[in-house]
């Protein structure tokens, strides 16, 4: 999901996830803090290629990840609006080129030796010099250790995202000593991936049993970790398409299932299991392309509006089911900077039938291009496109959808060349500036025919955001957000719910949209 389907699919990542943090009733396991010899069975759909904490990139590889290692940095529970201390504290210098993190201490590998800079500095440059899936999140970043507990970052422009994507899973800190003698270093003659796919390097609250990236990984507490024990001294996270999911919960083959679909929830109405329903990090939207050459109606400002008037929201998020939510720009409402769905477009039918009679528009038929054969968090494309469809021809605009397999239509989205696309976004850290690429000239602007210089009132928000700092980046980013909104050829629909399915067993479990759950924080 994350690497294959966000930063490749559509061009960034992200984080099957949202933030949540469930309750349920009574009757898990004991609340000591310590591994009290249970195990706990969790079911999900593998996208799965590595246990290598530096080369992952997917989102099952970020469970496992955070299972069995470490980060300097973290979040507390399933809130990303603030990084909080892991193995180290940070401090950002004032124009944001700086950091310099001084590790906490305490912290020890699972072979029992003490977490040091040195672990620190190695893993983030292998993480660089592998050049695997996640180093473009180091890109411009200098590692270097400045003293016997510090390291510093120096980024060769303002970075005020860094704290943001320090706590990605793929920049976990390693055991140098035992990497390296197995093969590891910090270029690309590291040869550690082998022995990571065996026996787990790291500080975390498991340690690996088994690894398998097409069936499944087991864990085992981790004796010798430093934080709060997890409730489950064995966890077997196993590969299981939805329909099994939902299956083995019921009959208590599983405690938890992660990738039921909004049809196969509402199938569990009267069941003893408990399900929550939140918004996930993904967000749903339409482009209208802006180069006349591919369309002179898309590219047409009163048309746009009309579109953008003619889309009924609400029945949109309703169709998604329970959980999931509308944005009022294109960061997710997960997100520090986001906007109030009250703050986004909204539909008016007269204002949109005058907009489009303004615009010349003659009963032409407008393509809608969208992937047929993929889902987000179990939701159709196909009965997102077939609602707009519907409510736009409410107001006079006859589309037709043109659905495609991903392999076709994916080419058509990148070089710019669909009327008007269907796609979706996941971010590759949970910060507002990962969604600057929707801007003129920027990578998705491209993808929707908005060259650079295209809209100056968006530029210009955009590049305030974007040296925006501290407490006025959420002010800033909203204002880019509405202007976006007001102008721009992208229209946000919705944030598909992300269903977690509980055994009766289970009282809560914490998710976030970094690494999708926590599996030492299931309880």
């Amino acid at each position: 999901m994350k690497h294959s389907l966000s930063r490749v699919l559509l061009g960034a990542t992200a984080v099957a996830a949202t933030a949540l943090a469930l309750t349920g009733c009574a009757g898990g396991p004991n609340s000591g803090g310590g591994a009290s010899g249970k195990s706990l069975v969790v079911d999900a759909s593998f996208d799965l290629k590595t246990a290598d904490p530096n080369r992952e990139y997917e989102t099952t590889g970020s469970i496992v990840a955070k299972a069995l290692y470490q980060t300097l940095l973290t979040f507390n529970g399933s809130d990303v609006t603030k990084p909080v201390d892991g193995l180290a504290s940070y401090e950002m210098n004032a124009d944001n080129t700086v950091m310099t993190l001084t590790m906490k201490g305490g912290a020890k590998f699972s072979d029992g030796s003490d977490v040091t800079v040195d672990d620190a500095v190695f893993s983030l440059q292998r993480v660089q010099g592998v050049k695997g899936n996640p180093s473009f999140l180091l890109d411009g970043i200098t590692v270097e250790k400045t003293g016997d507990k510090t390291l510093t970052l120096t980024s060769a422009k303002p970075n005020p995202a860094l704290p943001f994507i320090l706590p990605n899973p793929a920049l976990s800190v390693v055991n140098q000593k035992v990497v390296a003698k197995n093969g590891g270093t910090n270029d690309a003659n590291d040869k550690a991936e082998a022995f990571l796919n065996g026996e787990s390097a790291g500080s975390g609250p498991y340690t690996l049993e088994s690894f398998d990236s097409a069936k499944q990984v087991v864990f085992t507490a981790n004796p010798n970790y430093q934080g709060d024990k997890p409730a489950y001294s064995r966890v077997v996270l196993r590969n299981v398409e939805g329909p099994t999911q939902k299956l083995n919960v019921e009959k208590g083959e599983s405690q938890v299932a992660l990738d039921l679909n909004p049809d196969q929830v509402a199938e569990l109405s009267g069941s003893k299991v408990k399900v929550e329903s939140n918004a996930s990090r993904y967000m749903i939207f339409l482009l209208l392309n802006q180069d006349p050459a591919v369309n002179k109606l898309t590219s047409n400002p009163d048309f746009l509006k009309a579109f953008k008037l003619g889309v009924d929201y609400d029945k949109i998020v309703d169709l998604a089911g329970k959980g999931s939510v509308r944005p009022g720009g294109v960061v997710p409402s997960l997100f520090d900077g986001s906007l109030k769905a009250a703050d986004g477009n909204q539909r008016d039918v007269a204002a949109a039938k005058a907009a489009l009679a303004k615009s010349g528009y003659a009963g032409e038929k407008i393509t809608l291009n969208f992937p047929n054969d993929i889902t987000v968090q179990g939701l159709s494309l196909q009965n997102v496109a077939e609602s707009v469809q519907a409510q736009l021809a409410e107001v006079g605009i006859t589309v037709q959808l043109a659905p495609a397999p991903v392999a076709t239509e994916l080419d058509a989205y990148r070089n710019g060349k669909e009327t008007v696309g269907l796609w979706y976004w996941g971010p590759d850290f949970p910060d507002p500036s990962n969604y600057l690429v929707f801007s003129p000239g920027e990578l998705v602007g491209l993808r929707a025919g908005w060259k650079a210089g295209a809209d100056d009132a968006v530029t210009k928000t955009a590049t305030a955001a974007a040296a925006a700092t501290g407490t006025d980046r959420a002010a800033a980013y909203g204002d880019w957000q509405k202007q976006l909104n007001a102008s721009g050829p992208f229209i946000p629909l919705l944030q598909p719910a992300q269903n977690v399915v509980m055994a009766p067993s289970v009282s809560s479990v914490t998710t976030n949209p970094v690494w999708t759950v926590d599996l030492a924080l299931i309880k």
